[in-house]
Order: C-alpha cells, then sequence, then structure tokens
C-alpha cells in the first residue's frame, strides 16, 4: 500500500458515472448493489470508511446540459445532484445493514445532516459510514476539490477515487490499445504531464497536506477491499520518487 502501514481510515471519492453501470444516466441498481457491498467488506474488516459522490450522472455544472445557465448556478444545481447519489447509496448500505450518515455542505435539515467537520469525525469514530454532499458548499469547485479537502479534514490516511479503469494512463485506454498505466506518480508529475486524473486544485490539496491518492476502478467486484490491503491494480500518487511503472 502507498503509505506502507495499515489503513485506518480512508475516503473513497466516486463519480457519479461510477453509478451507472451500462446506463446513459441515472442509477444502475445491480452496478449500486456491488459497490456497497464492497464498501461494506471494507468497513467489517475496521477500516473507517467516508465518501464524496459526483452527479455526473445527473447533471454537471460544466456539462452541455448547462449550457445557457450562468456557471454559479449550474454549479449549484450539481451539488443539488449530488445530494440525490449520497441518499440513494445511504439507503442501499443501511439495506445491508452498514450505518450510514449523509451530511451536506448545503444545508437542508429535512434530508440530511449539514456538515460539521466534529459531528462527522465522532460519527467515524463510532463505526459509521458518512457521506459527504454538496461539494464544498462552493460553486467553481469541483467534488474531486471537495473529496480532497474532506480527505484532509477527517484525517484520512488515503484518498481513494473510485473510477471505470483500474488506475491512471498516458492516454484513455478505452481509446488508445498501447495506453500505459502507471504504477507510481508524484503529484508534481500529474500537474506537470496535464494528467487528467483530479483536478488542479484537488491534487495540490492532497499534495499540501500529503495524502496519498490512489485510483482504481470500482467496476471490479472486491476492487476497493483488495486496494485497501495493497493488492490488485491501481495507481499511487504521492509526494514519493517516479517510479519507473
Amino acid at each position: 500500500m502507498p503509505t506502507g502501514r495499515k489503513l485506518r481510515r480512508v475516503l473513497l471519492k466516486l463519480s457519479g458515472e461510477a453509478l451507472m453501470g451500462e446506463r446513459d444516466y441515472g442509477l444502475d441498481r445491480t452496478t449500486l448493489e456491488q459497490i456497497v457491498e464492497d464498501i461494506k467488506n471494507v468497513h467489517n474488516a475496521g477500516v473507517q470508511v467516508c465518501m464524496v459522490v459526483g452527479a455526473g450522472n445527473i447533471f454537471r455544472g460544466v456539462s452541455e446540459a448547462a449550457k445557457g445557465i450562468d456557471r454559479a448556478s449550474a454549479d449549484y444545481m450539481g451539488m443539488l445532484a449530488t445530494v440525490i447519489n449520497c441518499l440513494a447509496l445511504q439507503s442501499a448500505l443501511e439495506r445491508i445493514s452498514v450505518p450510514t450518515r449523509v451530511q451536506s455542505a448545503i444545508p437542508m435539515a429535512n434530508v440530511c445532516e449539514p456538515y460539521i467537520r466534529r459531528r462527522a469525525l465522532r460519527h467515524i469514530e463510532l463505526g459509521r459510514i458518512v457521506i459527504f454532499a454538496g461539494g464544498t458548499g462552493n460553486p467553481f469547485f469541483t467534488t474531486d476539490t471537495a473529496a480532497s479537502l474532506r480527505a484532509s479534514e477527517m484525517t484520512c490516511d488515503a484518498l481513494l477515487k473510485g473510477t471505470k479503469v483500474d488506475g491512471v494512463y498516458d492516454a484513455d485506454p478505452q481509446k488508445e490499445a498501447n495506453a500505459k498505466r502507471f504504477e507510481h506518480l508524484t503529484f508534481h508529475d500529474v500537474l506537470a504531464r496535464d494528467l487528467k486524473v483530479m483536478d488542479a486544485s484537488a491534487i495540490s490539496l492532497a499534495r499540501e497536506n500529503n495524502i496519498p491518492i490512489v485510483v482504481f476502478s470500482i467496476r471490479e467486484a472486491g476492487a476497493f477491499a483488495k486496494v485497501v490491503q495493497g493488492k490488485g491494480q491501481f495507481t499511487t500518487i504521492d509526494n514519493g520518487e517516479l517510479s519507473s511503472g
């Protein structure tokens, strides 16, 4: 594992697209059930888990659907869409007996808790999974940046980004057959090479707080548990030296 030690607490970042499965939009029930089973296995292994979820399966502030809408308003619409995904994940997790709380950066008391750092930490310490909704609560910031921010605030040992592919490549592996997968990268290399892992703000925040980012495929059943144990395929991004992988 990138940290060289047993992971005590991790933040799992899921894109909204990860919840679509093979659908064009929305939530795929089979995919959702597989993801929450994987989360349950990690939780039952004694690892404390918190999460940030995107909304690309519903609405993105920079998407084609947002054209003609003021950017700040479009971003707020995207933040509200993350709440839908978070509530779906909470429901699916609690259906398999995993205690879960949703906290939103945009207060909506009738739907979920407001984000309060000390309360979130207490939930995690009591063995509950906390899902952070509403991004950072501010427009012009992505849910990737929210993930780095919450991972820092929750003093996580690592930020695990679940995607459609099993790591970071030098080109889109779904389009380029000869795309090379990196085993290890530094934060500096990600920024210098302009690799589309997370936005620059998210990478910079993780670098400043020395939180390793691990990119893996959430579509592979059991991959989350493997990565937490340092097994399987993934790409590690940290402050260390770039390996030849």
